[in-house]
C-alpha cells in the first residue's frame, strides 16, 4: 500500500470478476447526473419565479440583481469547495468578507496606497486567514468546525476594531477605479463583477480538475490515512488548501467593498449560503468528491431564490425560513447520495 500513490488509490478499478451491479455507477457519471439535476432545479425555480413574480424575467433583473447577488456567494463557494472536498468546513468565509473588504478600504483610502498594492495586500489578508485556519486544523489537529468558528468570531470583531466606530469606508464612491472592479462594464450592460466571478470559476475548475493540488484535495477527502501512507504530506496540503480558500474569500471581500463600500458587517451569515451552494451543486460534505460547475450552479440557485422571494414580496423572516429548509434539504440529499454510494 505505501508504494501506491494517492491518485492510484482513487483511480483503481474494481476487479473484472466483480459483477457490474456491485461496482456501482461510475463516479464521473454520478457527478454529471448531479450537475444535471442541479441545473434542472435552477431552470425549474427560474421558470416558477418568471411566472409568479412580476419583472423577474427581465434582462436588468437577471443580470444586475440575480447574477450580482450570486457573485459573492459564488466566489465564496469556489474556495469552500476545496475545503469541503477534503472533508473539512470553513465557517469564517462570511465574516471574512467584512475583514478583507475593510482591509482593502483601509489600504486604499486611509493609507492611500496604489490600487494594485492595495489589492495585493487585501489578498494577503485573506491568505493569512486561510493559513491560520489551515494551521489550526492540520498542524494543531483542531476540528475544522471549531477552528473556523473561532476565526469567524475574529473576522467579525476585527473590522469593528479597525473601522471608525463601525463606520463604512465608501470605497465605491471615493475610489472610482476600485469601484469599476465590480460595477464597471468591459462588456456593455454586463457588470465586471460577473466576469471576474466567471474567471475565478475557470481558475478553480483548473485547480480542482487539472492539477496535483486538486487531486491531492480529493485524495485527502477520500481516504486521508491512505493518502498519508502513499507519501503525501497531508498536513502541508491541508494548509495550502485552506490558504487558497482564504484567497477566494479575499476576492469576495474586494468585490463586495468595490460595490457597496467596506462595511464591518458585510458578509455576515453568507457562509451558510455558500456552503449550501456547494452541497446543492453536488460536492459531498463527507469529502472526496467535488465539482466547481456544480458550485456555480448552486450559487445561482441561491441567488435566484433570494431575488425571486424578494420580488414576490415574501417577508424577510420567511425568506430565512425557506433558505433554511433548502439547506436542510441539500444536506439530506447529500446524505442519501452517500448512503447509495456505500450500498453499491
Amino acid at each position: 500500500m505505501p508504494s501506491e500513490t494517492a491518485s492510484a488509490l482513487l483511480d483503481k478499478k474494481p476487479p473484472e470478476d466483480v459483477p457490474p451491479a456491485a461496482r456501482g455507477m461510475n463516479p464521473q457519471v454520478r457527478m454529471r447526473l448531479q450537475q444535471l439535476a442541479a441545473f434542472a432545479g435552477l431552470v425549474i425555480i427560474t421558470i416558477f419565479f418568471a411566472i409568479a413574480g412580476d419583472n423577474f424575467f427581465t434582462y436588468d433583473n437577471l443580470v444586475n440583481n440575480v447574477l450580482l447577488s450570486s457573485v459573492l456567494i459564488g466566489v465564496l463557494a469556489l474556495g469552500t469547495t476545496f475545503v469541503i472536498v477534503t472533508g473539512g468546513i470553513d465557517l469564517s468565509i462570511g465574516w471574512g468578507i467584512a475583514l478583507t473588504g475593510m482591509a482593502a478600504g483601509t489600504f486604499l483610502i486611509t493609507w492611500d496606497l496604489p490600487l494594485g498594492l492595495g489589492l495585493l495586500m487585501a489578498l494577503l489578508v485573506g491568505l493569512v486567514i486561510g493559513l491560520v485556519n489551515g494551521f489550526n486544523v492540520s498542524i494543531l489537529g483542531m476540528p475544522p468546525f471549531i477552528a473556523t468558528l473561532a476565526m469567524m468570531l475574529v473576522c467579525q470583531g476585527l473590522p469593528l476594531v479597525i473601522s471608525d466606530n463601525g463606520a463604512t469606508i465608501y470605497t465605491n464612491t471615493q475610489f472610482p477605479p476600485y469601484a469599476d472592479l465590480s460595477g464597471g462594464e468591459l462588456i456593455p450592460n454586463f457588470p465586471n463583477a460577473v466576469l471576474i466571478f466567471l474567471g475565478l470559476a475557470v481558475i478553480a475548475w483548473v485547480l480542482l480538475n487539472r492539477t496535483v493540488f486538486g487531486r491531492y484535495a480529493v485524495s485527502i477527502g477520500s481516504n486521508e490515512e491512505a493518502t498519508e501512507l502513499s507519501g503525501i504530506n497531508v498536513r502541508k496540503w491541508k494548509l495550502v488548501i485552506y490558504g487558497v480558500a482564504g484567497v477566494f474569500t479575499a476576492c469576495a471581500g474586494i468585490l463586495s467593498s468595490a460595490r457597496i463600500g467596506a462595511s464591518p458587517t458585510a458578509g455576515g451569515g453568507m457562509e451558510l449560503q455558500a456552503i449550501a451552494a456547494v452541497v446543492i451543486g453536488g460536492t459531498s460534505l463527507a469529502g472526496g468528491k467535488g465539482t466547481i460547475v456544480g458550485s456555480v450552479i448552486g450559487a445561482l440557485i441561491i441567488g435566484v431564490l433570494n431575488n425571486g422571494l424578494q420580488i414576490m414580496g415574501v417577508p424577510q423572516e420567511w425568506q430565512y425560513v425557506i433558505l433554511g429548509v433548502v439547506i436542510l434539504a441539500a444536506v439530506y440529499v447529500d446524505m442519501l447520495r452517500k448512503r447509495s454510494a456505500e450500498v453499491v
